[in-house]
């Protein structure tokens, strides 16, 4: 019945389609002072020009230089890039922009998007639901039956929704089963997934990417529903930058800004050769977003209280589906690669990412993610004790931890990842699966909660293959060879 999913379509537009490199069409160099406005202003004179026939407006070019920051910057368009001249410390060949001050408190430096989170389950055209009628929908499957088909045509934009019922929560809810930990309760945490449909053939739909968890109707009735998609953003770039937050020296209150980058209501956007410093919560995260490709991107020395809810360098956050975090790297976090956003959450794979002095694991973190893929996850540098009981990477159960996380991740798999000598925790959810293959660790079901081991196989043993899965999936899928970094289109 379980079986590993195809993580493939992960990043931009699927990653079928290079990512593209957008013509400048507005330069702008720094000035004296606050460059808050000057660089708002600049996005905005680009978000008035009309879209081209790809959807692009154009690039705003930041030429090299410091720009300081004291407020938010936004993205507030549909086909607009913002690229700087280069993530390094270097001014004179570098675009740095010097985030400064803490007003408003707890703030994003740079947001791309739409800028609201909204419940993909909240934002449905009426009267465009239709059941599941397919008995069994197995993970990774991309067809199903409904019961009126009538409703929808080919390209629509649609959710699945799996709603938690009382049943469900009955064969799934094992760790979190007592009055003092019993935290997910019926109608809460629904599986949602943001698809379009690919072809219609009687009552049976095909959809664009696979689902990451089994829909099955004796336990929950799952539907589907047209996405309204309102305020929703696409084709939005962030490429060459160094965002550099400044703190206060101290490192016991939150005296600087959250958050260096935002990608929030987005679909189709990435960002590209980037440097994140200081931030005390999260250098990326994605929020109500939808296929993105994060490449060849530095979130670095988090600033702040080594606690819950800080140092997530790469954030997984709510409504977060086929995001691609691709050669990047993170030092000094809690949870360096994350998914943070529940059951909402899918689709995520961390491929060829490095990972530097991790206070604990890089991990699905709370109450039934789905679908992530560590690739060849790597902890080049471990501490000599670690906040987690020296555990870098995990899918397991986590208990009553915070609000009653439970189960972490379902369906979830670490390949070819190295934890350099440190604990590798994978654990069985109920009705589903976690994998372990090929990792270099000491690789086990231990975890802080118990619960079955998952499924381990081939730990420490070198010469794994295919190396990667992610490549392997993405070639046996499309045909190609998947380098995202070779394949930067320029010819629009």
């Amino acid at each position: 019945m379980n079986r590993i999913p195809d993580f493939s379509y992960a990043g931009y537009k699927n990653s079928e389609v290079p990512i593209p490199n957008i013509p400048v069409v507005y330069t702008i160099k720094p000035i004296e002072g606050d460059n808050t406005n000057h660089i708002q202003k600049a996005i905005d004179s680009v978000g008035k020009m009309p879209l081209n026939e790809h959807g692009f407006r154009g690039t705003l070019l930041l030429k090299a230089g410091s720009y300081s920051v004291s407020g938010t910057i936004y993205i507030k368009y549909s086909g607009v890039v913002v690229r700087g001249e280069g993530d390094g410390e270097n001014i004179s060949k570098n675009t740095v922009i010097n985030a400064i001050g803490n007003t408003p408190e707890n703030r994003t430096i740079l947001i791309a998007g739409g800028n609201k989170n909204y419940r993909l389950d909240d934002d449905w055209e009426w009267g465009s639901r239709s059941f599941i009628t397919s008995d069994f929908v197995q993970v990774g499957s991309h067809e199903f039956e409904v019961e009126n088909p009538s409703l929808y045509k080919k390209g629509d934009h649609i959710v699945i929704k799996h709603p938690c019922t009382q049943k469900w929560l009955e064969v799934n809810e094992w760790g979190v089963n007592n009055d003092k930990t019993k935290f997910w309760h019926e109608g809460e945490l629904p599986i949602v997934y943001n698809r379009y449909i690919k072809k219609i053939e009687g009552n049976k739909i095909t959809i664009d990417a696979p689902v990451f968890n089994h829909l099955d109707k004796s336990l929950s009735r799952s539907f589907i529903y047209k996405y309204n998609r309102k305020g929703l953003l696409t084709n939005i770039g962030i490429e060459n930058l160094r965002i550099d937050i400044h703190t206060l020296g101290r490192n016991d209150i939150k005296n600087h800004a959250e958050n260096a980058i935002a990608l929030r209501q987005i679909e189709d956007a990435w960002v590209k050769n980037c440097t994140m410093l200081h931030f005390w919560k999260s250098g990326v995260v994605t929020e109500t977003a939808f296929r993105i490709s994060v490449i060849d991107t530095k979130a670095l020395q988090p600033y702040g209280v080594v606690t819950g809810g800080q140092r997530y360098n790469f954030n997984a956050s709510n409504y977060s589906q086929q995001i691609l975090f691709y050669h990047c790297h993170a030092s000094n976090s809690r949870h360096a690669y994350v998914s943070n956003g529940r059951s909402t959450v899918s689709g995520v794979a961390v491929v060829e990412c490095t990972s530097t002095k991790s206070y604990t694991a890089s991990e699905g973190h709370q109450k039934w993610s789905q679908g992530l893929l560590f690739d060849n996850l790597n902890e080049i540098e471990t501490r000599s004790e670690s906040e987690g009981g020296n555990r870098i990477m995990g899918f397991y159960n986590r208990g009553n931890w915070a609000n009653g996380h439970g189960w972490s991740t379902v369906h979830s798999v670490l390949w070819n990842c190295n934890a350099r000598g440190k604990a590798i925790s994978v654990q069985k959810p109920p009705t589903g699966q976690n994998y372990a293959i090929g990792c270099f660790g000491v690789v086990s079901g231990k975890g802080p909660f118990k619960g079955p081991i998952g499924y381990i196989e081939g730990s420490n043993k070198k010469e794994l293959y295919p190396k990667s899965l992610f490549k392997a999936q993405y070639r046996e899928r499309t045909g190609k060879e998947f380098d995202v970094l070779k394949t930067y289109d320029t010819s629009f």
